[in-house]
């Protein structure tokens, strides 16, 4: 089978279209045709060991699990003889966040991992869009921040794939949603749900005098210092990027204020319920993907070049089969 490996940290030019051997599932585990995947932020840390701590849990001197990839959507080609859960043919969407090899052609996951049946009105690539974003805005806003209805919200980095979602989640949980974009994207956040949209690179949000009950910074460009005054009392500070700011932060707010500064490792707590609820909400209209560009399989590496930019708008997806 056909892979993107990935034998050593660097620049998008060490990803490499391979032939590999195609995985044999164990027991309890399942073979999955692929047929989209996504590159995120986080594909391209990991490819170049960027923050340097990646290297001390995912290998020192090369990477551990060289085929990257964490988000899929794609067929169940065969099943282990232990299998309950799935039959050859399902259509199957989730996430591999423990080794990865989602940039291949087939790939190997044990049944019990957050994989579940797809959408039943939704595309193999936006399936997989769901993982991408979703996911991370569903752990931060309802179960990190207890997000309730009539609070108000803001979005910061509100069309990128963590905050178009987060716009909509926040939206369907009966907040009043303020988005915060760049002006090209000002109707796409708009028609995703939020109330108000401020263009940052007109207006600086925290000199309006608006306060709110929760503020996410989903692309890690503001820090709690910056937001704090534009937090209510009891407010909440969320950051998707764990700076060593932003974790001083969550330990100093913990005990000395009202207002408090919160990053949670969201990739740790996923589960096959949360892809339920989304797929849920996406079957019933209440969430929709958005995909900026689409990549072939060999054209990886000129994805990673397009989200490491840091402007793309929602899901890059890799179309892996046809």
């Amino acid at each position: 089978m056909k892979a993107i490996v990935c034998e050593k940290y660097g620049t998008p030019e060490v990803l490499q279209l391979k032939e590999v051997e195609k995985p044999t599932p164990k027991n309890n585990e399942v073979r999955i045709k692929v047929h989209a995947a996504v590159v995120t932020p986080s594909d391209c840390s990991f490819r170049k060991a960027d923050p340097f701590m990646v290297r001390f849990v995912y290998g020192f001197r090369k990477p551990k699990y060289p085929i990257l990839g964490v988000e899929l959507a794609g067929e169940i080609e065969s099943v282990g003889k232990d299998v309950t859960l799935f039959k050859k043919g399902d259509q199957v969407f989730g996430i591999s966040p423990n080794s990865f090899g989602t940039h291949a052609q087939y790939m190997c996951l044990p049944e019990d991992k957050p994989l579940i049946i797809k959408p039943t009105n939704a595309t193999y690539e936006e399936s997989v869009g769901v993982c991408d974003g979703a996911l991370t805005a569903l752990i931060f806003l309802r179960d990190t921040a207890n997000i309730q209805h009539g609070q108000k919200v803001l979005i910061y980095g509100a069309s990128g794939a963590v905050g178009a979602y987060a716009v909509q989640l926040a939206r369907y949980f009966g907040a009043a949603v303020t988005g915060v974009c760049s002006n090209r994207n000002l109707e796409l956040v708009k028609s995703l749900g939020a109330d108000n949209v401020i263009d940052y690179t007109q207006e600086d949000f925290t000199q309006g005098g608006q306060t709110y009950d929760v503020i996410f910074d989903a692309v890690g460009k503001r820090s709690f210092s910056q937001c704090k005054g534009s937090l209510k009392q009891k407010g909440i500070y969320l950051s998707t990027v764990p700076t060593l700011g932003t974790l001083l932060q969550m330990l100093w707010t913990a005990k000395f204020s009202s207002k408090k500064a919160i990053f949670t490792a969201s990739g740790l707590k996923q589960s096959k319920e949360n892809l339920v609820f989304l797929k849920e909400l996406f079957e019933a209209g209440k969430i929709q993907s958005v995909i900026d560009r689409r990549y072939r399989l060999e054209q990886t590496a000129e994805a990673h070049r397009y989200v490491e930019q840091g402007h793309k708008k929602g899901n890059v997806v890799i179309t892996v089969h046809q």
